[in-house]
């Protein structure tokens, strides 16, 4: 449908009852002005139209670098991050990216404090004050912000594709930045940095080339009022659009396979050509297509034929690295080892598709499918934050028309074969670039691509010889998906007799318990079902689980093609272990639900090992555990933090030795062993009548429990355990020092975490209420001023129902006892700030608090997943929320001061803390120090055996009961 706003008309779903207006002010900035009564946050997001490609030769990262300093201060509010403490003070957060193109900064906030909001953020852009000492120091949140990317794998191969195209088009530069491009070598060239930043500005910031978007509770007259007032002193120097014609790739950059080599264990294969942007045609939808038959995963598809080989784990395809002057059709393929050894199949095999493609011509039949899928989703698309919705609309401005500003090229219906066919041919022998990554080419390359140091070599790829691969590819029955079942033919919402806040117990048994809630607030053909499978042997040793791991995803694999063709249509199935078992979760739309879960049921029951199946989940499952050692330190310490406090956690290490013990026998043995007792905890929500939810379960029961070929029993009262956690000694400071697994990664990290409680809603909010004043001063002290590194996060931690805070800082600066002093240290420096609070201060913050507690949920994932975790706990404080801001509303600054001294204050003698530290390898010397240096101060416990420490702790009791009789 459409909506009036003045000159044009804007098109939106048929549910959608917002309001929207596009505005152009007098200086040229164009403003879409969305009206939301029904919302509890206000956003805003500006895009700017320059991004990385328009910064000077020789500057790399210099746009990148601009968009962190504008968040700094302004002439108008001049004390630095103050925006952000404005923001974060008033229930807000606030972020910005910068692409190639544009840059885009955003934010929300609690609503009624949208107008200073917005008056903080338009001074971005009028007068920002970019000090000196700032402009040094945020490049060292730059260059650490870099330094987080150089071992990941996908910032290393995005890098390595531009690296490979024309130097003469800005696509080939290194866009972050870091210390060396915007320091060392600027000095070098004897420029001033600053005033290299503030020309940049000065001569690519223009509110003709700026587009925003607000996101507010008021009338669209008082938005725009409001716009209007804010941001019309934005200069406009008439900056025209920058525009990069021609292709990256020349011809040399053409017909060539690139051999690199990964971080982590694995074998990927990228097959990339350059093509016409499908923006020019999104109403046509080309790309779409053609990406939805390449990437469908039904049988006939090339994943199906790959997967049946034993050559492939996962497969995707569609348009990658646009703009409106070039684009790329990507299809990744990650490879299994056998894969590996067969790539000249592979890609045989995908070329017979696309000539099959080519021979098929558009089918309309597909096309109208997608369609019907395309404009289903539209009309009933979730609800998102509002921060998202304000974003995603405004980073694509510039290149829809105003009209299109929110359906954007969701909506494909032009049906124009040629312009299918055109995209079709574009897929070429004579213009392909292949990206084959694996770790088995260590040592076989003989270039290094500058920036992040990744080792490649290239070679030319002849037509002919892909001609050859395509004919001696193995013979296929390669063929165009069927028509979609999924795709539901009944909407029609349940009639709901009461208005229900809260899941109900709606039936129990011995085998099950189902919590069932009626949808009262979305009213979309919409539902939520989770069954967990409450199964205690799948987690008695290391062999269990990984052998429920293994089970977990070859259930999902021998789902995949029929799931498939759900997942398509908008219903989503997912299996995944849990403390106790493993769950599966079932949401979308509810009119094929019921089918779909009984297919679920019956692959349980009647499972079988394949042993073909067995050994490629096995192998993927291998290189899980292999790269654990390549996530990134932060990753690590807060892995080991699960590890010291989980009474049931495994340790990696063994679950990896154990893996390759393990065969096809041993998992059809353990079948049969993990579902010999059975417990199922079931909830249901959205548009599901009670009956046909009571139907499902009973089902459950029926095929499970009940056959007489039934492979579950159920649970003895004394098996129903839950996961519960180490309870720390009040006074104690324990310190885990370890050294970081990837020796080449030079950072380091520290998890400093202050354990609280049991859950309990006066304490719970005094928690809260600490964060909120403490997050923005933390990250100001600790990472802006210090700069002790780009992640640097202070939050709230939750385990198995106990509540804390944790600090989580990374850094290649100081090594994890430094970072522990600087914590400490702020904790210290900021006891005399909070003891200083204002009463309207405290009350300020209070009221941002509870109106962040009674944000509704935005749609029926995000409900059902608050409900799942007060039913998994065992808290079932459904009314938590509400009982938390009653609460709230009698907390005193004198309650707040207590609970600090009593569980935060540095030395209390009622505080726990754990200090997982891990030593990178820039600082592995200080590790071997750090080992025996704290043994000898006082009041700190070196843990250096995890499990014997464990098992010296008494545990938390656990909130979770069985049938509402049995506590633990």
């Amino acid at each position: 449908m459409a909506v009036g706003m003045g000159d044009s008309e804007i098109f939106k779903s048929r549910i959608d009852n917002r309001q929207y207006r596009r505005i152009v002010l007098p200086n040229s900035l164009e403003a879409l002005l969305i009206s939301d009564p029904d919302t509890d946050k206000s956003a805003a997001s500006m895009d700017v139209f320059v991004g990385s490609f328009a910064e000077p030769d020789g500057l790399e990262g210099l746009a990148h670098y601009l968009e962190h300093m504008l968040f700094y201060a302004s002439e108008k509010y001049p004390v630095e991050d103050s925006y952000s403490k404005y923001i974060t003070e008033h229930g807000g957060s606030t972020n910005a990216f910068t692409a190639e193109e544009h840059t885009n900064y955003y934010f929300d906030i609690n609503t009624e404090y949208l107008e200073e909001g917005l008056d903080r953020f338009a001074q971005f852009f009028i007068n920002p004050l970019m000090s000196p000492d700032a402009t040094t120091r945020e490049i060292k949140a730059v260059d650490s912000e870099n330094q987080k990317n150089l071992l990941s794998d996908v910032w290393r191969m995005n890098q390595l594709q531009k690296h490979l195209s024309s130097k003469k088009h800005p696509y080939h530069r290194f866009r972050t930045g870091n210390w060396d491009t915007l320091e060392v070598k600027p000095k070098e060239k004897g420029l001033d940095i600053r005033l290299e930043l503030i020309r940049f500005y000065e001569e690519n910031y223009s509110a003709n080339i700026m587009h925003l978007v607000v996101y507010a509770k008021e009338n669209l007259d008082e938005i725009q009022t409001l716009v209007e007032r804010k941001f019309r002193d934005i200069r406009n120097i008439g900056r025209n659009y920058l525009h990069f014609p021609g292709e990256p790739c020349s011809s040399e950059h053409l017909q060539i396979i690139v051999k690199a080599v990964p971080i982590k264990e694995g074998h990927t294969l990228g097959i990339i050509w350059p093509v016409t942007p499908e923006i020019r045609h999104y109403k046509e939808g080309p790309s779409r297509f053609l990406s939805h038959l390449i990437g469908h995963e039904g049988e006939g598809s090339l994943f199906y034929t790959l997967k049946k080989m034993g050559w492939a784990i996962s497969l995707s395809a569609g348009e990658l690295g646009w703009s409106s002057d070039y684009s790329f059709f990507s299809i990744t393929i990650e490879l299994t080892d056998a894969g590996h050894e067969h790539h000249e199949d592979i890609i045989g095999l995908l070329f017979k598709y696309i000539h099959l493609l080519k021979r098929s011509g558009a089918a309309k039949w597909i096309f109208d499918e997608l369609v019907a899928i395309c404009e289903m989703g539209f009309h009933y698309q979730d609800k998102v934050p509002p921060i998202n919705y304000a974003m995603g609309i405004a980073s694509k401005m510039q290149i829809y028309p105003p009209e299109d500003w929110v359906v954007q090229s969701s909506l494909p219906f032009k049906f124009v074969p040629s312009t299918i066919e055109m995209l079709v041919n574009q897929l070429k022998p004579d213009s392909v670039r292949i990206f084959w990554e694996s770790k088995s080419f260590e040592g076989c390359t003989d270039s290094v691509e500058p920036w992040y140091g990744t080792k490649y070599s290239v070679q030319k790829i002849l037509p002919c010889t892909i001609q050859q691969w395509t004919e001696k590819a193995p013979e296929a029955d390669l063929h165009l998906p069927i028509p979609n079942i999924f795709i539901p033919t009944d909407l029609t919402l349940k009639q709901v007799s009461d208005k229900v806040h809260n899941p109900s117990l709606l039936r129990k048994s011995p085998f099950s318990r189902l919590w069932y809630k009626p949808d009262t607030m979305f009213f979309m053909p919409k539902a939520f079902v989770k069954i967990d499978f409450n199964c205690p042997l799948t987690n008695q040793s290391p062999e269990a689980a990984v052998l429920t791991d293994i089970f977990t995803k070859l259930l999902l694999d021998y789902l995949n093609e029929y799931a498939y063709y759900a997942q398509v249509a908008g219903l989503h199935c997912g299996v995944q272990c849990s403390d106790c078992g493993f769950q599966v979760t079932v949401l979308g739309y509810n009119h094929k639900m019921q089918s779909l879960l009984e297919t679920v049921i019956d692959k349980i029951k009647h499972f079988e090992v394949k042993v073909d199946r067995f050994l490629v989940i096995k192998e993927t499952v291998k290189k899980k555990y292999d790269n654990f050692k390549f996530q990134q330190p932060y990753q690590q310490a807060m892995y080991h933090c699960s590890l010291i406090l989980d009474e049931k956690a495994w340790p990696w290490n063994e679950e990896h030795e154990v893996l390759p013990h393990l065969e096809a026998e041993d998992l059809l043995n353990f079948k049969g062993h993990m579902f010999s007792r059975t417990f199922l905890e079931c909830f249901i929500s959205g548009n599901i009548e009670p009956v046909i939810a009571e139907v499902m379960v009973q089902h459950i029961e029926d095929v499970l429990f009940q056959d007489p070929q039934s492979i579950c029993k159920p649970l003895f009262p004394s098996q129903h355990l839950t996961n519960r956690i180490v309870k720390l000694e009040r006074g104690a400071k324990y310190c885990f020092p370890v050294q970081g697994l990837n020796s080449s990664d030079e950072n380091s990290a520290l998890l400093y975490y202050i354990q609280g409680h049991r859950d309990d809603i006066k304490l719970n909010v005094k928690l809260q209420m600490f964060v909120l004043i403490a997050k923005q001063p933390a990250f100001h002290q600790l990472r802006s001023i210090e700069q002790l590194g780009y992640i640097t996060v202070l939050m709230q931690r939750t385990y198995s129902g106990v509540r804390g805070l944790q600090f989580i800082i990374q850094s290649t600066v100081m090594d994890p006892a430094h970072l522990y002093a600087r914590v400490e240290s702020f904790l210290k420096m900021f006891e005399s700030n909070l003891f200083e609070i204002t009463d309207s201060d405290f009350k300020r913050n209070v009221n941002a608090l509870i109106e962040m507690k009674l944000e509704k949920h935005k749609n029926l994932r995000e409900e059902s997943s608050f409900y799942w975790r007060e039913i998994a706990d065992g808290t079932l404080k459904f009314s938590r929320r509400e009982d938390e801001v009653a609460a709230l509303r009698d907390l005193t600054k004198e309650e707040l001061f207590d609970f600090f001294n009593c569980f935060v204050k540095v030395d209390s003698q009622k505080r726990k803390t754990l200090s997982v530290q891990v030593y990178g390898g820039l600082h592995s010397g200080e590790y071997k120090v750090a080992v025996t240096a704290d043994a000898d101060q006082p009041r700190i416990l070196q843990i250096s055996d995890v499990c014997s420490f464990r098992r010296s702790r008494p545990l938390y009791a656990s909130f979770r009961g069985v049938h509402g009789l049995l506590k633990l």
